[in-house]
């Protein structure tokens, strides 16, 4: 939907950023506009969950309602929760943010000539989380065409999810464990996000909102009711047949069981819908599926000032929310997985998600007011419908949401 939706309202500095009665009232009447079925918000004050809900439907056909136990796909607000724990892992020694990622792990599908050796050599844990590896998002054939970088790293801002799956091969060399056995035990346990995962099974089927197009939009559609492809829960189905063949559950793959099971996956799933890997594995770049609440949690952790001693160490966590590469002429900044920007208010910090351009997310935080939201929505004009609610709940105009 071309241009700004409407401009921020006034509101006071210091007030909460829980959603207004009278916004909440019109809020099923925006969605039904957007054609956005599903939506949950969550609010952190005080370092703290303050308060969550959830609006209509995770399937436009099925109507099953939206509640605090629904999972949504958050898309690429997976990248800063790993951040978080790679930075966990650099504050125990583990990890090294500086080191080169090929000291660690070197995948088979790098390559580019001589030329991009030396480049490919060179990219660190930092550079990756900070999207300065010089990587592409996605290669377009990933099951034919290497992976190089188009610069020198370090040198400016190139998105990456390419890279996060790198680092999470590396954090799969380190601690021997699934992406999966490594988030639930560094921080989804410790922090209480009991409904968090990278990975999939059929009871989180059951609660995982589906993705709606915009309304009147053409396109091919599945056996879900119409519904379009579903991407992930697609993929993901189709190698659960190979997990339960195995008893090996898809959350403990890492990315050599992902490889060897691959033809098996692939001899019994629709062609081309798992070209690769990385498209039946727990992902970090963008597989997280979690409840509005549970990322809530990770928020409080990103703005609270007193930190348990599982957490990440003070001076790991402002690095994390602080300017980590100087690209003349940039209105945002980039952190360790998080995107800065300075508003009229100070400083916030946040990510946007889009799976598939149906499932989109957002996150944003403030860490001198100890605040943060979270909005996930299951269609394709949820980023239409979520930069309402930002703007409508903490009164700021972010550039985010016009540059």
């Amino acid at each position: 939907m071309p241009g700004r939706a409407w401009a921020a309202p006034r509101r006071d500095v210091d007030a909460d950023w829980i959603p207004s009665p009278e916004f909440l009232a019109d809020l099923p009447r925006q969605m039904q506009a957007l054609g956005v079925p599903g939506i949950g918000i969550a609010v952190v004050e005080a370092g703290r969950l303050a308060w969550s809900r959830g609006f209509g439907v995770m399937h436009a056909q099925q109507r099953t309602p939206v509640t605090d136990a629904t999972l949504f796909e958050v898309a690429s607000l997976s990248k800063p929760v790993f951040a978080y724990a790679v930075l966990q892992l650099a504050d125990r020694g583990e990890l090294a943010l500086d080191r080169p990622l090929v000291a660690y792990a070197r995948p088979e599908y790098l390559d580019g000539g001589p030329a991009a050796k030396a480049w490919l050599d060179a990219i660190t844990v930092r550079d990756v989380l900070r999207h300065s590896t010089g990587l592409p998002d996605w290669r377009e054939d990933p099951a034919n065409q290497a992976l190089a970088p188009a610069v020198a790293p370090g040198t400016r801002i190139d998105y990456s999810g390419e890279a996060f799956v790198w680092l999470q091969r590396v954090v799969e060399a380190v601690t021997g464990e699934s992406l999966d056995q490594t988030m639930q035990r560094l921080l989804f346990a410790p922090a209480g996000m009991r409904d968090s995962s990278y990975g999939w099974s059929a009871a989180m089927a059951e609660r995982s909102v589906y993705g709606h197009r915009a309304p009147n939009a053409a396109g091919p559609a599945d056996g879900n009711g119409g519904m379009p492809p579903q991407m992930l829960r697609e993929q993901w189905m189709a190698a659960q047949a190979i997990a339960d063949r195995t008893g090996t559950p898809l959350s403990a793959w890492r990315y050599e069981d992902a490889a060897r099971a691959l033809p098996q996956v692939q001899a019994i799933a629709p062609p081309g819908l798992v070209a690769w890997p990385a498209d039946i594995l727990a992902n970090a770049a963008a597989s997280l599926r979690c409840t509005v609440q549970d990322y809530a949690r990770f928020m409080a952790l990103m703005v609270h000032a007193r930190p348990a001693a599982w957490e990440l160490r003070p001076a790991t966590r402002a690095a994390m929310l602080s300017r980590q590469i100087d690209v003349p002429g940039r209105w945002t900044d980039k952190g360790l997985g998080w995107n800065l920007e300075r508003t009229p208010r100070g400083p916030v910090f946040y990510h946007s998600g889009s799976n598939g351009g149906i499932f989109k997310s957002f996150a944003l935080g403030d860490v001198a007011r100890q605040r943060a939201l979270v909005v996930s929505t299951n269609a394709a004009n949820g980023n239409v419908l979520y930069r309402r609610v930002v703007r409508a709940s903490t009164g700021l105009d972010l550039l985010a949401f016009d540059v």
